[in-house]
């Protein structure tokens, strides 16, 4: 259905209050404040008289979820650019002729969508507007699918905020003219080194949805366990940590529902043909390689893996590529999306050296080298995933494959790769060289670094001075957490990412993403550690770091930050804490310089 109007009436009571400008994130890419004053907000019913819900009434639910949450919650910001003036009831004197005279009450909300059908899909158009006219009583939302309005529910979500007499208002007149600066805006988490339950991977769908991130990227496995039910495989899961750690075909169909009511895509990972072990040897153990050797970082030279355990797919084995056709044949008919990651990352040759197989093919040609493995993988495997999936199937791969130095020669140009070394140098390699990416560069990005390392019988750390005369040690280099120090919420604001970009490839970076492995990460980190930092790539990529005059806009982040992450909390997503309380009722008190403008480059 096309061109279609919804209308969606409120019943509203009326208060009145001095002017509140509330500092939504991520900050829309325009939004202008006029200076009326609040208009009170009550009891509201939207109803579809008019059209029907073009997505099984996912809109409907949306904004039920909306209207629940904001009763619910009674939000009063956190932390703002100016105290929250208390709020005062109209007088029942010469004010009364205002009264009557005045709109006091929003009394509907009317929703315009264009493209009712249109699928959450990479590229989806995700603009809105949302006007609220002086004294209309009309909260006034148009979007060009049901995905932007979406959007337009969450940010008015954080625009009704209480009275402080138990009642709702909202500032007028405001206009929010709004849409993403990037298609691609994400998180990735890791279910392979921990199992994380259904209930905080929800969890996490929800701060991404209030945040307006739309991505989540699923590392299903790693090495270390194989948590997923495959149907033509079902004793992959025999290395699952237990049988309570396995996510059942019920489970994901939850997941990614929970996720598309949201606007939320989910893009499933299953790493290959590195970082591969656990499951895929329980169909054949001859369909992986040296996962029987020690990983032998201690000794570098024959090391089989950059962290225990050892494993990967077997690239001349024939029953390899039998195999991975029937779990990627079998995962595509569960998720729902058109992309899928297939890995690529962080190839050991050492392991390689283990098969027999791969050996006896370097021995039948003494010119082939470790290049031509790479792409003999792509060849026999690229054919696979292009048959799966249907017409619109994109693949997405780890820079490895491209950039290291045993790279395949001929990368077809059409996968997205992701980008996470070397920041700009390899973000620019890659754009340069055709490909879209996504941006994830470690240095800047990676949300598990800075906790020191998960590797025990470690004696670098038995030292009685700090840093202990090894200064990469603690803070970056080959041991503790490699890519330290811990990656702050101003670390990742302040990422120019397109820098020294011509036009033509900063028009490859498709958006970036916010990877959390989880060596060091269960049910119990896992939202501490994510948020409320994501929430500043959120901003980043939706709506930029810098204001219209081309300043970093770092500072004025600071208080939108410090309410959002109590906004997380109050909505149930586990945000860690940033500063003392303090900061939160003392606007820039806490600055490092009094120069607000110290951040301007």
């Amino acid at each position: 259905m096309k061109g279609i109007t919804c209308l969606g009436a409120l019943a509203l009571f009326t208060s009145a209050a001095s002017a509140v400008k509330v500092n939504p994130l991520p900050a829309p890419r325009s939004i202008t404040w006029g200076h009326t004053g609040p208009i009170a907000i009550s009891k509201p019913a939207l109803r579809y008289d008019q059209c029907q819900d073009g997505h099984e009434g996912i809109l409907r639910r949306a904004w039920d979820r909306t209207w629940a949450t904001i009763t619910d919650l009674q939000w009063v910001p956190a932390a703002t650019e100016a105290p929250i003036p208390s709020f005062q009831p109209w007088p029942t004197d010469a004010a009364q002729a205002k009264r009557d005279t005045a709109t006091t009450a929003v009394h509907s909300v009317q929703l315009a969508i264009v493209d009712v059908d249109a699928d959450l899909q990479y590229g989806v158009d995700e603009s809105y507007t949302l006007e609220v006219t002086a004294n209309s009583g009309v909260i006034q939302i148009n979007a060009h699918t049901v995905w932007g309005a979406i959007h337009a529910l969450t940010t008015l979500q954080q625009l009704i905020i209480s009275d402080g007499q138990g009642g709702l208002i909202i500032e007028q007149p405001v206009k929010i003219e709004d849409a993403p600066l990037y298609p691609y805006r994400g998180i990735m988490i890791d279910t392979g080194r921990n199992f994380i339950s259904v209930a905080k991977i929800l969890e996490q769908i929800d701060g991404m949805a209030l945040s307006k991130l739309n991505v989540l990227h699923w590392h299903l496995d790693d090495t270390q366990s194989w948590p997923i039910h495959v149907k033509s495989y079902p004793q992959m899961t025999r290395d699952a940590y237990s049988s309570r750690e396995v996510y059942t075909e019920a489970d994901v169909r939850r997941i990614l529902a929970h996720a598309r009511a949201r606007g939320v895509r989910v893009i499933p990972e299953v790493d290959m043909p590195g970082h591969s072990s656990s499951g895929w040897k329980q169909v054949d153990p001859n369909v992986v390689t040296c996962t029987d050797t020690w990983w032998s970082n201690d000794d570098w030279p024959k090391h089989t893996a950059v962290e225990p355990n050892p494993g990967q797919l077997d690239i001349i084995y024939n029953k390899t590529y039998e195999v991975v056709g029937n779990v990627y044949k079998d995962l595509s008919a569960l998720f729902t999306d058109n992309w899928f990651h297939v890995g690529g990352d962080e190839l050991q040759n050492n392991c390689f050296n283990f098969s027999a197989y791969i050996t006896e093919w370097f021995a039948e040609d003494p010119s082939r080298t470790y290049n031509d493995l790479s792409q003999y993988w792509l060849d026999h495997a690229l054919p696979i995933f292009r048959g799966t999936g249907g017409p619109h199937r994109r693949l997405m791969m780890w820079e490895d494959i491209f950039i290291n130095s045993d790279a395949a020669h001929d990368v077809p140009r059409d996968i997205v790769m992701q980008s996470w070394n070397n920041g700009v140098d390899n973000i620019k390699n890659l754009t340069a060289s055709g490909f879209d990416v996504v941006v994830s560069s470690s240095d800047f990005l990676y949300l598990d670094c800075g906790f020191a390392g998960f590797v025990t019988n470690d004696p670098r750390y038995d030292v009685m001075s700090n840093p202990g005369g090894d200064v990469t040690f603690n803070y970056g280099g080959n041991g503790g957490s490699w890519c330290a120090p811990y990656k702050s919420w101003q670390r990742i604001y302040d990422y120019d990412f397109t820098t020294n970009l011509t036009a033509s490839e900063a028009q490859h970076v498709i958006g970036a993403e916010a990877p959390l492995w989880s060596e060091q990460v269960d049910d119990v980190t896992i939202s501490s550690k994510m948020w409320p930092r994501a929430a500043a790539l959120a901003e980043l990529v939706w709506s930029g770091n810098r204001d219209a005059s081309g300043h970093k806009r770092t500072t004025q982040l600071t208080q939108r930050l410090l309410n959002f992450r109590e906004y997380l909390v109050a909505n149930g997503v586990m945000a860690t804490n940033l500063v003392p309380k303090y900061c939160l009722q003392h606007p820039h008190a806490c600055d490092l310089y009094y120069n607000q403008s110290a951040i301007t480059p």
